[in-house]
């Protein structure tokens, strides 16, 4: 059998199979003596059925059977011999002059090579990373939520100032449809709160989205529209008012802070605010992380550049899903796709370039955190180490979680390694600023 590669351009070939009669004859002649005991052709006896007559009845079939067993063979074997650094598998091409019958069979494969390309990990740029701060208006919001959280809620008659209101916003045509808690001060103007007062358990108020609230962001929040819809957004909404309740605001006295941070912790307003800005900025070095992790990859993507072999792996995709999908459902998926497959290059070849690699250690250590992380946030502050080691084994355990972390890992060290090489500038903001830094306003 004769097989060469034969190339189109730097990241799409053809692998051609020369099939001769000498590649499988052997195979289909060890078939068809077999199958001759077992034959069965009107007017023979069983076992007795010449040999011409099986080879007509059966010969094709079989030959194609053995044909297409030593082509699956010597592709397999070829591939992994040539160390081909392809995208997806290899893809059969058509011939409409192909016939079984010819003396020399030939068969395609369309395959789509990775891209040689280059990256430059200490180019300029104008990525930042944000340094969180938690501000006093935060803290101070953030110590009247928790005395509204641990007070008590008094149930009222009808609606006053200061009282809370939980309702729930509807639009059938908008798909709006969201149960929450307000009160009056969230709205920007103070006549849309004064439609609201005398109001019981049952009424309905109408309100227009544009202008109701100081940042029309916090329609994401109260109302669930998605970001890029909520920008002079002008549509009506009913609030329909379900229960009424006055708040008595809890005492910040030692009582209130054990609930909230154990025994003895904090004894003081200063020590809460102290540990409330800590916990804020904690959080907000996770949010600053994921926006700086898809800032870099936006910069990576945009300045590495290199081309795929798109209308191969648009095939590729079209005959390799759950569902076989027309051609231009394929195209969709891989636009959908493409900046991902770009990304995943460029990460591996960032990796591979400065030796950076993930072991099991590093995979534990990872897993320790963040189950640590989990625990603290459902209040277990300190876990023995023996329960935080029964839970990491049995996450390790499972291969779907493994992958999943193994991911996250390798995103981390990434980070760290555009960190330390790109430099990105650090600007202190305030969490409001960070938020309209992050949806580009």
């Amino acid at each position: 059998m004769d097989i060469k590669r034969v190339a189109i351009d730097a990241v799409n070939e053809v692998i051609v199979m020369t099939v001769v009669h000498m590649d499988y004859k052997g195979q289909v002649q060890k078939r068809l003596n077999e199958k001759m005991p077992l034959a069965t052709v009107k007017g023979f006896r069983k076992g007795q059925v010449p040999m011409a007559l099986v080879e007509k009845q059966y010969g094709k079939a079989i030959k194609i059977e053995e044909i297409n067993k030593v082509v699956a063979l010597a592709l397999e074997r070829y591939l992994a011999s040539e160390r081909l650094n392809m995208l997806g598998s290899p893809l059969p091409k058509f011939n409409d002059s192909f016939s079984w019958d010819n003396e020399e069979l030939i068969f395609e494969y369309e395959i789509g090579l990775v891209p040689s390309f280059e990256i430059n990990l200490d180019a300029p740029n104008s990525i930042i990373k944000y340094d969180i701060k938690a501000d006093d208006k935060l803290i101070d919001e953030q110590v009247v939520r928790i005395q509204k959280q641990f007070g008590n809620a008094v149930p009222q008659e009808t609606v006053a100032a200061g009282y809370e209101l939980t309702g729930t916003f509807t639009n059938k045509e908008n798909n709006i449809n969201n149960t929450t808690t307000i009160t009056l001060d969230i709205f920007k103007d103070k006549e849309v709160a004064a439609q609201f007062i005398g109001k019981k358990a049952g009424d309905v108020v109408t309100l227009n989205t544009k202008g109701l609230f100081e940042d029309d962001h916090q329609l994401m929040d109260f109302l669930k529209v998605a970001h890029e819809a909520v920008h002079g957004l002008d549509i009506s909404v009913d609030f329909t008012i379900e229960s009424v309740n006055a708040i008595e605001m809890a005492e910040l006295n030692q009582e209130l802070f054990n609930k909230l941070f154990g025994e003895g912790t904090i004894a003081t307003l200063d020590e809460l605010k102290a540990k409330i800005k800590e916990d804020a900025e904690a959080q907000f070095a996770q949010q600053s992380e994921r926006k700086l992790m898809d800032d870099v990859v936006g910069f990576l993507i945009e300045s590495t550049k290199f081309d795929l072999p798109k209308e191969f792996l648009v095939k590729w995709l079209q005959k390799n899903g759950k569902k076989e999908l027309t051609i231009e459902e394929a195209e969709i998926e891989y636009l959908k796709s493409e900046n991902g497959l770009r990304f995943q290059l460029i990460e591996g070849k960032a990796l591979s370039q400065n030796n950076i690699q993930v072991n099991f250690e590093d995979l534990k250590a990872f897993t320790t955190t963040s189950i640590r992380q989990q625990m603290a946030q459902f209040g277990q502050l300190n876990p023995t180490p023996e329960e935080v080691e029964g839970i990491v084994a049995r996450v390790l355990s499972n291969q779907e979680e493994v992958k999943r972390l193994s991911e996250q890992v390798v995103a981390e060290k990434m980070l760290q390694l555009f960190k330390e090489k790109a430099k990105p500038t650090t600007k202190e903001v305030t969490y409001d600023q960070f938020v309209k830094e992050l949806y580009g306003e």
